[in-house]
């Protein structure tokens, strides 16, 4: 895979800015925006950001700075779900608890947001503090948008109990968009003003990238990742009027800044920032290495989401303006669905043989495709021919024979003579090669499947999704049901 991205200098040069930032407050607090682990959005749109980058630029950081993670009490409400690992909010923040706990980082609370006495939400409050985790609950902020005297008041955000905290740095996290990590920030920076504590207030969002062109791939990359929320990127004009410098910024954090910095001032009784882009700290634009990769890759990830949200539209999930909406960026770039290279010899392979294909582009361009047949699914098969080719085995000869397959399937517990799925296949392909080099040689090959692209003629079950993307390729699937007739997937 070619690398337009220096991960080193990025995790440097992060970790320096913030630090500089925090250094001008007695306390920083500061939104992160986005993922903490995971960052495979970035990671695509940028070959050679690590997934964990952030976690690993933040150990710089460790012994200065505590955590505290929100959650819109209205979320856990209606069991909102992270779709890519298919958990709910509530679930997905104890987990990013437990991971960093494992890390040694120090994790200071929870905090509830525009709580009402949600039955749920005060199941979820007990589970935490019978983990020793503490939480704190805000409801809705009195005044709040307009009313500037009164969220700055004691009716307002004097009304949210105080969070102990006592390192300079504060990250306040959270699972997902609208959970009040900035009403909380402005909330604290309230209560310390009240102490005579000189804190302060920073964002850290990764997109859009401030100091990129406004239609630059990976910025337009974000706005089709952000199309459900409609998130639209714009020139920041209070940064042009007062630097006559051109920056970027998304529509949220513009349309607030007016209301924003009034309420710092209220609080600081100065003005700290300009512009909302002086209140960012990110550093990513200036690790780019290779500016035709990152286009490249942006362009592609453009399109997967494309794919991704006409399946979801298909399915019901969501409207097909969300779609549309990706679809007119596309028109912007001047690029369609056959930009993802392995979309074309999926469906030219299908038509062929008329049965399901999935079509697979390894590292080296090469592509692969695997048919749907009485033992294996298409997924199944993509695996084994493209495990087959990495290790050099010939074509003709068969990692698993079907006298091993047939009873494999006579024998599954629901009784179902479905083709046999990738997770099954891999069980199979262990046990045989603990008595079979052959077999074994190819199942090392697997890692090597890491980032390939991979397309489907159909919706892919739930399970082959996961399969797929737990050997962490990224996949994409025509907005068609297995059967005409037939909406299950």
């Amino acid at each position: 895979m070619k690398v337009g991205f220096d991960n080193k200098k990025y995790v440097k040069i992060q970790s320096e800015e913030i630090r500089k930032r925090f250094t001008l407050f007695d306390k920083l607090y500061l939104e992160v925006g986005g993922k903490l682990f995971d960052d495979n959005h970035a990671a695509r749109v940028l070959p050679g950001f690590k997934p964990d980058s952030k976690i690993n630029m933040f150990k710089e950081l460790k012994n200065d700075m505590e955590i505290i993670f929100c959650i819109n009490a209205n979320d856990i409400a209606r069991n909102k779900t992270r779709a890519e690992y298919g958990i709910t909010y509530d679930i997905e923040v104890l987990r990013l608890i437990d991971n960093l706990q494992k890390l040694k980082f120090n994790i200071n609370s929870v905090v509830i947001t525009l709580y009402n006495n949600q039955a749920n939400v005060d199941r979820f409050i007990k589970k935490l503090e019978r983990n020793k985790i503490k939480t704190y609950i805000h409801t809705f902020t009195k005044g709040y948008p307009t009313d500037v005297d009164t969220i700055v008041s004691e009716e307002g955000y004097g009304a949210n109990p105080y969070i102990e905290t006592t390192k300079p740095l504060v990250l306040v996290n959270a699972p997902g968009p609208g959970s009040g990590k900035l009403a909380t920030c402005l909330s604290q920076l309230y209560h310390e003003h009240k102490r005579g504590v000189n804190a302060g207030y920073a964002k850290f969002e990764t997109f859009p990238v401030w100091n990129l062109p406004l239609k630059h791939p990976v910025n337009i990359a974000y706005e089709a990742a952000t199309a459900d929320l409609k998130d639209a990127n714009m020139i920041d004009p209070f940064h042009l009027e007062s630097y006559q410098k051109t920056a970027i910024n998304y529509n949220r954090d513009i349309e607030l800044f007016p209301v924003l910095k009034t309420i710092l001032y209220r609080i600081t009784g100065k003005n700290i920032y300009n512009s909302p882009t002086d209140m960012g700290v990110n550093m990513v634009g200036y690790c780019i290495t290779d500016n035709e990769v990152v286009e490249a890759a942006s362009k592609v990830e453009i399109v997967r989401r494309y794919f991704n949200e006409m399946c979801s539209y298909k399915m019901g999930q969501i409207e097909s303006d969300i779609p549309q909406r990706i679809k007119v960026l596309m028109n912007e770039l001047n690029i369609d669905e056959n930009y993802l290279n392995v979309v074309k010899p999926a469906i030219l392979k299908s038509h062929k043989e008329n049965k399901h294909v999935v079509a697979l582009k390894l590292s080296d361009k090469k592509i692969i495709t695997g048919k749907e047949s009485e033992l294996l699914s298409s997924s199944s098969a993509v695996i084994i021919n493209a495990i087959k080719d990495l290790a050099h085995i010939p074509d003709q000869i068969k990692l698993l024979p079907s006298n091993l397959l047939e009873p494999i399937m006579r024998n599954r517990p629901n009784g179902s003579d479905e083709p046999l799925k990738i997770s099954e296949v891999l069980v199979a392909l262990s046990i045989c090669s603990v008595t079979n080099p052959m077999v074994e040689k190819a199942l090392s090959c697997l890692k090597k499947l890491n980032g390939c692209s991979a397309h489907s003629t159909f919706i892919l079950p739930t399970d082959e999704l996961k399969t797929l993307k737990a050997l962490k390729i990224n996949v994409t699937c025509e907005p068609n049901f297995y059967t005409e007739d037939s909406f299950i997937y």
